[in-house]
């Protein structure tokens, strides 16, 4: 503990007598200050024990007395040490009084005891206390890191509770708590999650406190890289001191090694997925199962989803390398899928590349953080600007995803970004598949990922692309450009009042070609109707009869039917 005025006044040698103020003589000291000036304040700091001999001070004035003995109260000063004998041989009632008045503590010093030697008291004092808090530190460091190597993190922060009398929490990188000392603990820190992801948006290492005196709580990133990998929380009932900081500080270090060194594993296990989910790929179950070991334990046997992400960004930019906006408003092509490896073909292009960034990193940590939690084995691959995921069929992993996907759509109907970001995942979800069935399951994804981009959506399911109608795919501009092209002549002529001829080609059409129900529906002769159709042949030069242009003008005219 740092020196108080009482322990100076118990100073044997120092002979020191309490004269007011004996109710705060346990206020802590700082240090001892000499001065003469009338009014010393301006080069105080609060805490010092300021020692004079009134060479300055009409000491025995009451009312000059009562407005030095205040400010020097209002200035926080712990204590007056007031030396007799030298201009009073005894301290001035009116100083007594007006010590006792404000309650500060008021000590004699005696003629023979120096002001040095308070001086060197309390800086010897002062120099034990911080001493005594490096030494406990050191022991800290030392319990705690026993306790990391022994007990991992749980054990870690079981230590560094007992170091602060309090407790501690850690969180992954998506501010879901994964450990907590005491275990009521966990319960507290998770009501700090907002507070958490608030943190993780600062630039690290950074730090937070939250709460009041009695529930003091400190939030601390951990890790070295530009995203937060964790966070540390560590609440206590009161401010922390010397030795309890020391400890926080190599809980924060131990940490952080264990967080470095779980990220080097982790990107050397994604090198690994990578291999395993090419040999999948590839049609070599077998070869994938030994290079995996038990790292991925049941998932390659199990049923599982394959998921393919990528950042909006990458998909705009994919749609425009792919030529989607073509010169002179022709009909531009469509996505098709990037080229895989077939059953026990050629290479597939899964890659191992550099971790994920921005949003695809985001979603990495937010599944990874999921299946660690539900004890679930994962693979994730980065793969150029794209995440390849594969999950357990019916998961914690793969609902994490949906369910991610589900708060993007949310926020792109409410107009509002997702925790700020803007520039989120657009994800394929392949169906169930079992391991010789990898390479279906990837062009499934890829198929799934394409409506997905189409259709604006954050994820997309291979189910409904092959249970839906086609009518949802004809969403895109490209097929729009092409319905229009096809259409344009037709609607040219109808704007000149010469006759219907796009809604006669929509009624022939939904009527299998059956005269008589089409011109019904139009409540036209059958004739004025056959007449139409001929027209519509003479201005597109392409006949009915044939099954593909009426498949073509079909899809036309449910491409733009909510434009019209």
């Amino acid at each position: 503990m740092p020196p108080t005025l009482a322990s100076l006044v118990h100073h044997s040698a120092l002979k020191l007598t309490v004269r007011a103020g004996e109710e705060r003589l346990a206020t802590p000291v700082r240090w001892a200050h000499a001065s003469e000036l009338a009014d010393p304040v301006p080069y105080m700091e609060g805490g010092e024990l300021l020692l004079i001999t009134a060479l300055k001070l009409d000491a025995e004035d009451p009312e000059a007395m009562r407005r030095y003995v205040r400010r020097l109260g209002q200035a926080g000063v712990a204590g007056l040490g007031f030396a007799v004998g030298v201009h009073y041989a005894t301290i001035p009632d009116a100083l007594v009084d007006a010590a006792a008045e404000e309650g500060l503590p008021l000590l004699e010093v005696p003629r023979r005891t120096p002001f040095l030697a308070i001086s060197k008291a309390v800086s010897a004092a002062i120099s034990a206390e911080q001493y005594q808090a490096v030494t406990a530190g050191f022991a800290a460091q030392r319990d705690l890191t026993k306790q990391a190597l022994g007990g991992g993190p749980a054990g870690l922060l079981a230590a560094l509770a007992g170091q602060v009398d309090g407790w501690a929490a850690l969180y992954d990188a998506t501010g879901a708590v994964v450990a907590a000392a005491p275990e009521w603990a966990a319960r507290r820190a998770a009501r700090l999650t907002p507070e958490v992801e608030r943190l993780h948006a600062r630039t690290p290492p950074a730090s937070l406190v939250v709460g009041g005196e009695a529930d003091r709580v400190e939030l601390h990133t951990l890790g070295t890289s530009r995203r937060p990998r964790a966070a540390l929380a560590v609440g206590t009932g009161a401010p922390l001191g010397t030795a309890e900081r020391y400890a926080v500080h190599s809980a924060i270090a131990l940490l952080t090694l264990t967080t470095e060194r779980s990220r080097s594993l982790h990107e050397a296990e994604q090198r690994v997925g990578a291999a395993v989910l090419r040999m999948l790929l590839a049609g070599e179950p077998e070869h994938a199962r030994t290079a995996a070991g038990s790292l991925y334990g049941d998932l390659l046997d199990a049923p599982y989803r394959l998921i393919i992400a990528e950042a909006a960004s990458a998909t705009a930019a994919r749609a425009h390398a792919d030529g989607r906006t073509a010169p002179h408003g022709a009909p531009r092509p469509v996505d098709a899928p990037r080229p895989v490896a077939g059953e026990r073909a050629v290479a597939a292009p899964v890659r191992a590349g550099e971790p994920p960034a921005g949003p695809l990193a985001a979603l990495a940590e937010h599944v990874e953080a999921a299946a660690a939690r539900a004890g679930e084995a994962l693979l994730v691959v980065p793969d150029g600007e794209r995440l390849v995921l594969l999950t357990a069929d019916g998961g914690a992993a793969a609902r994490a995803c949906v369910g991610y996907a589900a708060a993007v759509d949310q926020a792109r109907t409410t107009g509002q970004a997702l925790a700020g970001r803007t520039d989120e995942p657009v994800m394929g979800l392949s169906a169930p598949a079992g391991p010789i069935a990898a390479a279906t399951a990837y062009r499934q994804a890829e198929q799934a990922l394409s409506v997905a981009r189409r259709g604006g959506r954050a994820l997309v399911e291979h189910e409904e692309v092959a249970t839906g109608s086609v009518v949802q795919l004809l969403s895109d501009d490209a097929v729009r450009a092409f319905a229009d092209g096809l259409l344009r002549a037709l609607r040219e002529h109808d704007a000149t009042g010469r006759g219907d001829l796009v809604a006669s080609l929509r009624a022939w059409l939904s009527r299998h070609g059956q005269w008589d129900a089409a011109a019904a529906e139009l409540g036209v002769h059958r004739h004025t109707l056959r007449y139409r159709m001929r027209r519509v042949e003479e201005i597109l030069g392409r006949s009915l009869d044939d099954p593909d242009v009426r498949m073509e003008l079909w899809l036309a005219l449910k491409a733009t039917s909510g434009t019209e």
